[in-house]
């Protein structure tokens, strides 16, 4: 396979396989040829026999680097693997780690082990992608991937093309390239900024679209002057809600830098809601706010307020009072966001590595 042949050409390499951070336990895995002399060399047995030939696969006590050094645990798998278990945590682990560099170990990521572990790069790449899922649901069409859904569709396309036709090999390339952006998704959230006017209520709609007092709630107007970020849940899909500064004409620079800011942040939006206050009249003002960013979700908020004379545009009524409305807002979200939610086993690409080769197919 793949990772025989370079371990027998390379000096033996160290992966974390397990998270780094705060833990009970951290594995290390020492791999390639000369592996179980390298351990040997580093680490100080309680049983200096531990890996004869009739104890491999048996677990062993030891210190590494010397005596007084971390405790482990050692499971010799053969001469070319060998499990390190230690005390979780970063420090004990990068001691190890430090100490078998020393004897000439190499240090891997484990994303880079993991690709070394496959012989196709799909499946290596949802491997990866698998880690980073926030979701359920986002996990579960990541593991289609890591169970070949995408290695197969490519296969499909590879021989419809084999056989002459080009257009059935195009309009597979078409399908996973209109998934691309429910792809690029799956460990990365959609992000969606609240904009509007002062005071129309959008901190007080992202604690209810959260569930939880996430931003700062004032009556004075501009209160919000940076972005406050949080991730919600919605439907099984994970979302950023960006809590901009009010937009409007002001002369004061910290308010003034906070429009800005807010200004960017709608420019990378996936989706933008216009937050206004339906207790006010609908100004000009508003209106070409609206007619400036015509993708956007129009929010007519404080609606437990008796509403303005005026008439305004059709949009999705809220309260964060009686919380009316907000549960529609959700799935309003999640339906601009993910109109078209793929099938359980459907090919979905998920770098931009993959987009590449599939815009050069196309």
């Amino acid at each position: 396979g793949k990772e025989d042949s370079n371990m027998t050409q390379q000096p033996p390499t160290v992966v974390q396989l397990t998270p780094p951070g705060r833990g009970a336990v951290a594995t290390l895995l020492v791999e390639g040829r000369g592996a179980a002399e390298v351990v040997r060399r580093t680490v100080k047995l309680a049983n200096p026999r531990a890996f004869d030939d009739q104890t491999q696969q048996r677990l062993a006590l030891a210190r590494c680097p010397a005596e007084d050094g971390e405790q482990l645990v050692v499971r010799c798998r053969c001469d070319e693997s060998v499990e390190l278990h230690c005390h979780g945590g970063l420090a004990a682990a990068e001691r190890i780690v430090a100490a078998l560099r020393k004897n000439g170990c190499r240090k891997t990521l484990w994303q880079q082990w993991l690709d070394a572990h496959h012989d196709d790069p799909f499946t290596a790449a949802a491997g990866v992608a698998l880690a980073e899922a926030r979701t359920r649901r986002t996990a579960a069409i990541l593991l289609d991937q890591y169970n070949g859904a995408l290695r197969r569709a490519m296969d499909d396309i590879e021989t419809s093309a084999a056989d002459g036709n080009s257009k059935a090999a195009a309009t597979l390339v078409d399908e996973l390239l209109d998934r691309w952006e429910l792809g690029r998704h799956l460990t990365q959230p959609w992000r969606v900024v609240l904009a509007g006017p002062t005071n129309a209520g959008k901190s007080s709609l992202i604690n209810a679209l959260l569930g939880y007092q996430r931003a700062i709630v004032h009556r004075e107007p501009g209160t919000t002057r940076d972005v406050v970020t949080a991730i919600a849940i919605m439907d099984g899909w994970p979302v950023e809600l960006c809590d901009t500064a009010g937009l409007r004409d002001t002369e004061n620079d910290t308010e003034s830098a906070g429009v800005e800011l807010a200004e960017r942040k709608l420019a990378e939006a996936d989706l933008t809601l216009l937050v206004f206050d339906a207790s006010k009249p609908w100004t000009p003002d508003d209106a070409a706010l609206a007619r400036s960013l015509p993708e956007s979700l129009l929010i007519h908020n404080k609606s437990d307020l008796p509403p303005a004379a005026e008439p305004r545009p059709e949009g999705i009524s809220t309260s964060t009072i009686d919380g009316s409305g907000v549960e529609l807002l959700m799935k309003s979200i999640v339906d601009r966001l993910i109109p078209n939610p793929p099938p359980p086993g459907a090919a979905v690409p998920i770098t931009h590595e993959q987009v590449k080769l599939l815009r050069e197919l196309r």
